[in-house]
């Protein structure tokens, strides 16, 4: 029985100081940030990833910048194993599958690094804080809305998404189907297609100009994504059928200014640079402990101010803006 009992203790002993060898260590100054955005190309992500800079001129640390040349969660797995040998302590990432990407958040959370999303979550149970550019559910509906305004409120329209599995498009659509679903305000409206543009700008004009031919009374396409808005809007353009289609979703305002001025679309936009900036300042304050993912918590983002940590460790950039004639001489991106 006490031979027993020594194998047992030694046991014990070896767990402690594997997990001690693995504990998340409290930093005392700022620190190395792997950032890690879902494509490389991206303009939007190359924004963020300026104000993340911004930031970093302010409080100090440094940004390791890995990105994939291919929206895919295999991609990005493979680019966390690299920053955890590189020998940051937080990966900011923005994830192309949340569930795919989760296996490998902890295992770097196992060996110390702590993990965050910006732009587009993964599972909860894998990540610190998501840093969230609006509540989903309103830009969904701004979204809808925006769609609703542009096509008087009825007719056939379609959505023209990233990827199957980018978690952020894919909780909008299920919003916007259930909205239409239940809400009398669309009930003219009718989803006929969604289509995936694969974070492409050859794929997306060429599923833009397919929902055309295959459905001849489409009036309108939604594409929440930064590269598929403004392919699409080029596509119907040389195709002649610039407002004939109406186009709304998610896109740099100054690259949509074109087709915003002539009525021919709208956007649902928020200052990009301020989502990196604000990213990098919670990243920074969780390698510190100062931020651990707890509803309530506050975080003082520098020229930001103060915000909190909400359900499911969210915190929240701001209210989106939908993007008019009346209004697009405020957005510089």
């Amino acid at each position: 029985m006490k031979c027993f009992k020594t194998i047992a203790l030694a046991a014990t002993t070896v767990a402690l100081l594997a997990s001690a060898s693995y504990a998340q260590e409290c930093a005392t100054e700022a620190v190395k940030i792997g950032w890690l955005p879902k494509l490389d190309t991206d303009p939007y992500f190359q924004v963020a990833g300026a104000g993340a800079q911004d930031a970093a001129k302010e409080i100090g640390g440094e940004i390791i910048k890995l990105a994939p040349s291919q929206a895919t969660a295999e991609a990005q797995v493979e680019i966390v194993n690299n920053l955890v040998s590189q020998g940051v302590k937080v990966i900011a990432l923005s994830s192309n599958d949340a569930n795919a990407i989760a296996p490998a958040l902890k295992r770097a959370a196992k060996q110390g690094v702590r993990t965050f999303t910006f732009d587009s979550d993964a599972a909860a149970d894998a990540r610190t804080v998501f840093v969230n550019q609006a509540k989903g559910d309103s830009l969904a509906e701004m979204m809808l809305q925006s769609m609703h305004d542009l096509i008087g409120g009825e007719g056939e329209f379609a959505i023209l998404s990233s990827t199957a599995t980018a978690a952020n498009q894919n909780a909008w659509i299920d919003f916007m189907k259930q909205k239409l679903a239940s809400d009398a305000n669309f009930s003219k409206m009718k989803l006929v297609q969604v289509a995936y543009g694969e974070e492409s700008e050859q794929i997306n004009q060429q599923q833009a100009l397919a929902l055309v031919q295959a459905y001849p009374n489409l009036k309108g396409i939604i594409v929440p994504a930064g590269i598929g808005l403004p392919a699409a809007a080029r596509a119907l353009d040389e195709a002649g059928l610039t407002g004939k289609v109406k186009l709304t979703g998610l896109a740099p305002a100054s690259l949509m200014k074109k087709y915003v001025t002539n009525g021919s679309a709208q956007v649902i936009w928020w200052n990009v640079t301020d989502l990196g900036y604000l990213t990098y300042y919670a990243a920074q304050a969780a390698a510190q402990c100062r931020l651990t993912g707890k509803s309530g918590e506050s975080l003082t983002a520098g020229r930001l101010g103060e915000y909190k940590v909400g359900d499911k460790g969210e915190i929240i950039l701001g209210p989106a803006k939908i993007v008019t004639p009346a209004n697009l001489a405020e957005f510089k991106f």
